[in-house]
């Protein structure tokens, strides 16, 4: 399923007038090489519906979920899929309480596939994220037995301080939205003051430069939208 031919591409971009599409396509075609190169499982998905149902198509039925944190999967309606009954979803979102929630963090680590988003991944195929807690870029990197990552056109970037610079600039938007109440939540320019509170959503740092430990493991899924933040 990662793999892509030149071909098929190129028949694809041809077809498109839009050339804002065209450029979004190409970047990603030129992403997945690097994401190829480091044993990751990339994907080309022409849109967010399609993105959904390659997704869901590489999750059996019955099995184990748990999701990081992401804008994403709800503008794709991949959250409301993983809810349905026929999978076994460790729902952080209804948590009792902030102990449950942790909790349901932990039991992620075990879990059959993780589906999350990525803060930002670079041309030559690194994912590059930030975290609150921590869940999520340690997920991402070991644990679950299957790692799906879906991100938009807008996640792509040219290396990883780029990626960095990146994650520290929606950052303030995440807080808002987790309702954290951060300087830069507050802050009316978003800028980082590289606070000390304890609901700062900056805490861990991950670079993950490659898959090949554990070959085809991490599948990225790209779209030529604009998706999440």
């Amino acid at each position: 399923m990662g793999s892509f031919a030149r071909a098929d591409f190129e028949r694809k971009v041809i077809v498109m007038n839009d050339v804002k599409r065209w450029a979004y396509e190409r970047k990603i075609y030129d992403c997945m090489k690097g994401l190829e190169k480091r044993q990751y499982d990339p994907i080309f998905a022409k849109d967010r519906d399609e993105a959904r149902k390659i997704v869901m198509d590489m999750i059996p039925e019955g099995a184990k979920i748990a999701v990081g944190g992401s804008v994403t999967l709800n503008e794709t309606g991949i959250l409301d899929e993983i809810r349905s009954d026929k999978y076994n979803f460790i729902d952080r979102y209804n948590a009792k309480d902030f102990e449950d929630m942790l909790n349901k963090y932990r039991e992620g680590y075990f879990a059959d596939v993780f589906v999350s988003s990525t803060n930002a991944v670079t041309m030559d195929g690194q994912l590059v994220n930030i975290d609150c807690s921590g869940n999520r870029t340690s997920q991402i990197v070991f644990g679950p037995k299957k790692v799906i990552i879906v991100a938009g056109v807008n996640k792509i970037v040219e290396n990883v301080e780029e990626g960095i610079k990146r994650a520290k600039s929606i950052a303030p938007m995440n807080a808002r939205r987790l309702t954290h109440k951060t300087p830069c939540a507050a802050d009316g320019n978003m800028r980082c003051s590289d606070c000390t509170v304890q609901p700062r959503v900056c805490n861990v740092t991950s670079i993950c430069e490659g898959s090949t430990y554990f070959p085809k493991r991490i599948s990225v899924v790209l779209v030529p939208e604009v998706l999440g933040y």
